[in-house]
């Protein structure tokens, strides 16, 4: 009669059940598994050798093979529980604290007060500067539909455009109408709105928020960051009162030696469109890393409102017209205190907090 492969099955399976009974740390048991459960291990190597067996035998051996496997497993699955246990109970013996040493550390370095931070100092800077020149504050929600975001904005489905802005879709309702807002803008078709609906034409407001796009962070991006948007809506504006708010802003804000400029630029929503660039305040134009070497560095975009936004939400194009501006809290933050990394704002680095306090 010829020997089967499995006639020390048993055996076998004893010696490795022993084996794994006798790991004493998840570093043992990483080291033996592919000895145990994994290719190098003897059942692998039964399991191989079953096609030496007579077809009809087969079944009956892959059978008792698998219940030895399930007995292998089952108790190195356990093994590994039991450590893992014993190894989180050791770590937390070793992090406990003895009160008495609390209470001298707190003696020693005691607790200090939390202050705003920058960005939203930041922010309050910018709300102060424009209520001075006569501009209300607004809010609007962070999670719009698409028709805020974007379809009233002048920027249909498909619409090329929307490749400038890699948005955050919600998983809500269906699919790609709900995002986290890529721009600030969405808050000027909620305050046209609802000035059309009372009647409460013109407008003067900025709309400071956090916005969200799919970005890689760098020395100048973040992919959550901060936006304060301008909107004016009154009859006769003109690109000069634009150009007018965007340099008086500068001044008031960055001080009299930083200069502003706008260069053509295309946004769906206004036309004529400029970018709105200021001088680098790390290297006063010189050129560095921050400004790519140019020497300036651009805050956001800007232009007059495009007539389709007007007759989107039922403003008379004929009778009104206004522009629009939105930049970075963060950027102007960024320039202002001469911080050469937008990175270091989310990085929580004690050290650099407490430059701003």
């Amino acid at each position: 009669m010829t020997a089967s492969p499995l006639d020390n099955l048993s055996a076998q399976t004893d010696e490795l059940l022993a084996t794994v009974a006798a790991f004493d740390s998840l570093e043992q048991l990483v080291e033996g598994e592919p000895f145990v459960t994994g290719k190098r291990s003897i059942l692998s190597a039964l399991q191989k050798s079953l096609g030496q067996l007579a077809p009809e035998d087969r079944k009956d051996a892959g059978a008792l093979l698998q219940e030895a496997r399930r007995r292998v497993e089952a108790a190195f699955d356990e093994r590994r529980a039991t450590l893992t246990s014993a190894a989180r109970a050791q770590a937390l013996e070793a992090d406990r604290l003895d009160l008495g040493d609390v209470v001298v550390a707190q003696v020693r370095a005691p607790y200090t007060a939390g202050h705003p931070g920058i960005v939203a100092a930041t922010q309050r800077q910018l709300e102060d500067v424009f209520i001075g020149m006569g501009f209300t504050v607004a809010d609007g929600p962070e999670v719009e539909s698409d028709w805020y975001n974007f379809e009233a904005l002048n920027i249909p489905p498909a619409h090329p455009s929307r490749g400038m802005w890699d948005t955050f879709y919600v998983d809500l309702g269906e699919p790609e109408t709900v995002v986290l807002r890529t721009h600030t803008s969405p808050t000027q078709i909620h305050l046209m709105e609802a000035a059309v609906q009372s009647g409460t034409l013109p407008i003067h407001s900025v709309m400071p928020g956090r916005c969200y796009r799919r970005d890689t962070p760098d020395a100048r991006h973040l992919a959550a960051f901060h936006q304060i948007e301008g909107l004016v809506v009154d009859r006769g504006i003109t690109f000069a009162d634009l150009a007018g708010v965007i340099d008086t802003f500068t001044r008031a804000y960055f001080g009299a030696d930083i200069q502003s400029r706008l260069r053509p630029a295309f946004f769906p929503f206004t036309e004529p469109s400029a970018e709105f660039e200021i001088t680098c305040t790390l290297c006063r134009g010189e050129g560095c890393r921050t400004c790519s070497q140019t020497g300036w560095i651009e805050l956001g975009g800007c232009g007059m409102l495009d007539p389709a936004v007007l007759e989107a939400v039922g403003i008379d194009g004929d009778e009104w017209s206004g522009f629009a501006f939105g930049f970075g809290i963060d950027r102007c933050a960024q320039m202002r205190h001469q911080i050469a990394d937008m990175r270091a704002l989310i990085e929580n680095d004690v050290r650099f907090l407490r430059q701003f306090s």
